[in-house]
Order: structure tokens, then sequence, then C-alpha cells
């Protein structure tokens, strides 16, 4: 069934905050830490006020571990705070541990734990959709999950895009897009990498952003009247 949007000033609202939130994951989620990229955040209070998913506990608790976070960090992140976050960053996403978080979603998908399955050709087809191209094709999975996050960020920027052309076709058409790829892909692993992040996580900047993603998976499932699909696990 295809979902019909009615346009509103609080979906408008709600598209901006989706973005900005998805955007801001996608991007920590994505590259490796990067000291005066996370003091503007700091500096710029990012964490102080809750875009998109203000009543979602995970949201709630996510923000409070980064408040909380940010607080230590008002006079500039100490190197040996910033080699934590590298440490952590690496062992959860890139080597050492990442066996315990793979941030793929074919790893999820068959017991040899293989990245370049069928699910980052599937990923790499709706990308190429919507004109998008992995940075590093074919040299890391385009199924990451933070490559995944900024793909629903986009379609959120297209959506308001559409609200401002005043075209409704267009924007249930991206709506739609958006319910599809999170019911066949990122909802069906995101909220399991989530949990085992929160786990493993050994600073409470990664544990945040962990809370965070999960809250906003399940606050666009809400959101766009998606039911939960059966989550696939390690």
């Amino acid at each position: 069934m295809k979902y019909e949007a009615v346009v509103t000033d609080d979906l408008t609202t709600t598209l901006v905050g989706e973005n900005l939130l998805l955007r801001l994951l996608g991007k920590v989620l994505y590259n490796e830490p990067d000291a005066k990229w996370l003091e503007g955040l700091v500096f710029e209070k990012i964490f102080s006020e809750i875009p998109f998913g203000a009543e979602q506990p995970e949201i709630i608790r996510g923000f409070e571990i980064l408040q909380q976070w940010s607080t230590a960090q008002t006079n500039g992140i100490l190197e040996t705070e910033f080699a934590e976050l590298k440490l952590d960053y690496t062992r959860l996403f890139i080597g050492l541990d990442v066996h315990r978080t793979p941030p793929w979603e074919s790893v999820y998908y068959n017991r040899e734990r293989m990245v370049f399955q069928e699910q980052t050709l599937q990923v790499r087809e709706w990308y190429a959709r919507f004109g998008l191209q992995a940075e590093r094709i074919n040299k890391e999975p385009d199924d990451h999950i933070g490559l995944e996050m900024l793909f629903i960020a986009h379609l959120a920027s297209l959506a308001l895009q559409a609200i401002e052309l005043n075209d409704e076709n267009k924007l249930n058409d991206i709506l739609q897009a958006q319910r599809e790829f999170l019911s066949e892909h990122l909802l069906r692993w995101g909220p399991a990498w989530a949990k085992l992040v929160k786990q493993h996580a050994a600073t409470d900047f990664y544990r945040g952003i962990a809370h965070l993603t999960h809250g906003a998976l399940l606050a666009i499932a809400e959101t766009l009247e998606i039911k939960m699909p059966k989550e696939v696990t390690l």
C-alpha cells in the first residue's frame, strides 16, 4: 500500500529534523573522528536540543549521554580524550573488535560474515536510483550504516524540495521510497547493530550515538507508519 502524506507544517518540521539528525549520524558513523569538527559540535551546542523524535526514549537517552559528554569538553577535547575516541571508532567500525559490531549490512545475512554480498548490490542500486554513488565504491561496501543513514537523510531533503515545489506526487514517491528502503534494509539490521554498539562502546560519545541511531530508526518507522520487520542478528 502506497504511503500518502498530507502536507502540513508539522510534516515539513519533521522532515527538516529528520534530515538534520540523520545527516549528523551518518557523518559521525562513516568518518573517523575529527577533533576540530567535534569541538564545533560542542561549541554550537548541537546536543542541547532534539531536532527529531523528541519523545522517543532512545533518542532522549542518547541526547542525555551526549549532553554530558559535551559539557565535559567545553574547554576543548583533550588529546587523551580524542585518542580514546579514535581507538573506540577503530575497535567498533574498522578493526580489532569490529567483528562484534560490523557496520555493514551484508555481514548480518551470512554465516561467514562476508561483505560485498547481495545486500550491498541492492543498496548500490537504491543509491543509483537517486543519482548517488558511494564515495569509495568497490573499495568499501556500499551498505555501511553511515551511508545508509545519509541516504535516508538525502531522501528527506528531496521530500522537502518536493514540498517547496508543491509537487505532492513527487513527495509521496520519495516518502514511499523511504518506507521501502527502511523496510527492506535499514530497519532489518540497524537496530541490532545499535544494540551491539551500545553494549561494546568504550566511550560515552559512541554509546550516545548508538542510542541516537536506534531511536532515530524507531522514530522514522513510527512517522512513516512502518511495521517493524523482523531483525537479523549476528
